[in-house]
């Protein structure tokens, strides 16, 4: 199988998976000149927000493909906020429908973007994110823990204002732990390396996920962030702040925890911290699901199983 990959940057972890799988990939630049031999690939895999951006480039790629039957479906890792792509742009890509396959971790907002929308989640980039020769077993010793709540994540808000939102929360919930003598560590992830990001995670009791760059103002993303299925492949315990498709990756209450509310977070940190067990045995169920069910390899899996169907009814008309 042969995919044209229409993003700027490249996406390493699926990229990697599909080849992988035995998948060729011809890469293009949305805007860019289309490839050569642009009509011997069974399918298109392009970025939604770049798509919007380009619409004139995606255009002409969706008309020249599916004119022979060949299907192009959009990737949105960013619902509902889109990187700031200019609603009007949103609105004619919707319009025009260019796309057979709408694939988003959100299904927020998902009315007649493509022909059909899938649930298409984020994963563990597990070639990068593992246990990195440590065992579960070590991870039951709580001695061997250096931080009692940690959060990775981009905590530059003055730079990147998106996180404005979440740096405030995280400040309020610093405080509030700190009444019960619990520290939050905040780590940005820009200053650290995969090496030491998973080492954190696995020397963290409790690791925190609040707040994401796709949740704008109110509107708070359906869709669990890439961490939230990262750190269970690492090893690391995940407590998430709700997200509504939280329940269908995973089973609340036995590999996964959520909180609503600053207040109840730290109510929900104060018994995980004295039930330490159960701690673990949550975290361990969440690396079994992940592994399982929430790698690249299932995505990759996924997407060709979509093309492949697609372009096989293709073939029948």
């Amino acid at each position: 199988m042969k995919i044209l990959m229409g993003f700027r940057r490249p996406f390493v972890a699926l990229e990697e998976a599909l080849i992988e799988q035995g998948v060729t990939l011809i890469p293009w630049r949305p805007g860019a000149r289309l490839p050569e031999g642009i009509e011997e690939v069974d399918g298109a895999l392009l970025d939604f927000t770049e798509a919007a951006r380009h619409l004139i480039a995606c255009f002409r790629l969706s008309r020249r493909l599916r004119a022979r039957g060949i299907p192009v479906a959009a990737l949105n890792r960013d619902a509902p906020w889109n990187k700031g792509v200019r609603t009007r742009r949103i609105w004619l890509l919707r319009k025009l429908q260019l796309l057979d396959f709408y694939l988003t971790h959100s299904l927020q907002e998902r009315e007649a973007m493509a022909k059909r929308a899938v649930y298409f989640p984020n994963a563990a980039d597990v070639n990068r994110y593992n246990l990195k020769g440590c065992s579960l077993e070590e991870l039951r010793d709580i001695n061997r823990y250096r931080y009692t709540v940690s959060f990775i994540g981009n905590i530059d808000d003055r730079r990147y204002p998106e996180h404005r939102e979440r740096m405030t929360r995280l400040r309020a919930l610093s405080d509030m732990l700190s009444t019960h003598g619990i520290e939050l560590k905040l780590f940005h992830d820009m200053d650290l390396g995969v090496d030491e990001q998973v080492e954190i995670m696995r020397a963290s009791i409790i690791n925190l996920n609040l707040g994401a760059a796709c949740d704008h103002g109110g509107a708070m993303s359906w869709g669990l962030p890439e961490r939230c299925y990262g750190i269970p492949a690492c090893g690391g315990f995940l407590l998430s702040d709700r997200r509504r498709h939280a329940e269908v990756d995973f089973t609340p209450g036995e590999d996964w925890l959520d909180f609503e509310g600053l207040e109840a977070c730290v109510a929900l940190i104060r018994e995980l911290l004295e039930a330490f067990p159960r701690t673990r045995s949550i975290a361990e169920a969440a690396h079994v699901r992940v592994m399982e069910q929430h790698t690249y390899a299932q995505r990759a899996q996924t997407l060709v199983g979509l093309l492949t169907w697609a372009r096989r009814g293709a073939q029948k008309t």
